[in-house]
């Protein structure tokens, strides 16, 4: 029975037995990124105060501009899943390829895989915005003792077996899910632990907020121009508050406390989406599913979708499950 005097710690090791491949190692590996999540809120409280904020210099393989906290969080949490040993690769929004791990008898000897956004909105830091932490686990499917392969991360997002975000704002929230519902604990700064704030978190039945960047109205298919207008539309229960904070993690928390859809479809500039199939949507479609919500790229399924290649790109709608399948709804008039 879980309890809000909990530490993410101690819940971890009560619960890690509903995980089917238990041997500890989950645990492990979770606490890798709960300590490496502490480290970049650190850094985080310290922009403005510390040369960390603005670009970096370098662009990314999607060709962004890397900003340094960017540069820093990836190292963190790299060198901190590297250095303990408990993952066999790694593949980061910020890296062109996949890592592959070895252990201490130079073989790929653990048994999964992290993907990862090391820290998504960063480029909102720089003006006191939340931003956030993103990451994918996968029981690899190659042979244990044997390199990485590209396969064991090019797996549907059916095959995840946890996922979480961190929301960096004005309280630090670890949320994550191994299956079996979703949690979320908030950092005390004052000794470093977090401790379970939000217990057994679902979507509510019915939202009343969009969150969508109205910017690109005129480049939206017409399927979401229409959507969009729906949500505006004076009804009984319209129209929806828009709220868009333009960090995904941010939105995405907000909408499944307070019940409301958050969506990045195709453009007529980027047809294929630009959300990253592998380190955004798929985590974020995993802890929707898990607290009763919906995520699709408009037509279907997202955890349904075999992803091919590292950097793959969808069209994301995710949230209430009715506000979801109403924009469906409105796509599906136009296939």
């Amino acid at each position: 029975m879980s309890n809000l005097n909990q530490s993410l710690g101690e819940f971890i090791i009560e619960n890690q037995n509903e995980f089917k491949y238990s041997s500890g190692e989950l645990s492990r590996l979770i606490n890798s990124i709960r300590l490496a999540a502490k480290m970049v809120n650190h850094k985080v409280n310290k922009a403005g105060l510390v040369d960390i904020v603005g670009k970096a210099g370098d662009t990314n393989i999607q060709g962004e501009d890397q900003q340094k906290l960017d540069v820093y969080a990836n190292d963190v949490f790299v060198n901190g899943l590297v250095n303990r040993e408990i993952v066999c690769g790694i593949a980061s929004e910020e890296e062109d390829d996949f890592l592959s791990i070895k252990g201490r008898k130079g073989k790929n000897e653990n048994k999964y895989v992290v993907l990862i956004d090391p820290l998504d909105g960063s480029s909102n830091i720089d003006v006191n915005v939340s931003v956030g932490t993103i990451f994918s686990i996968y029981h690899r499917i190659s042979e244990v003792g044997t390199p990485v392969q590209l396969e064991d991360f090019l797996q549907p997002g059916n095959k995840q077996v946890a996922a979480g975000y961190i929301v960096y704002g004005t309280s630090t929230i670890f949320v994550y899910t191994t299956g079996h519902g979703v949690n979320g604990f908030t950092l005390n700064p004052a000794i470093g632990t977090y401790y379970l704030s939000h217990p057994n978190i679902t979507f509510p039945d019915k939202g009343n907020i969009y969150s969508v960047n109205e910017g690109n109205y005129v480049h939206f298919p017409q399927g979401v121009k229409d959507y969009i207008k729906y949500c505006q539309k004076e009804e009984e229960d319209r129209p929806y508050t828009s709220r868009y904070i333009g960090s995904m993690v941010s939105d995405f928390h907000r909408n499944m406390l307070k019940g409301g859809i958050y969506f990045y479809p195709q453009t007529s500039q980027s047809p294929n989406g630009k959300l990253r199939l592998l380190y955004e949507c798929n985590p974020l479609a995993f802890i929707a599913e898990q607290a009763g919500g919906k995520a699709s790229d408009g037509f279907g399924r997202i955890l349904d979708i075999k992803p091919t290649e590292l950097h793959q790109r969808v069209p994301f709608f995710s949230g209430v499950k009715s506000m979801v399948e109403k924009a469906e709804e409105f796509m599906a008039h136009y296939t």
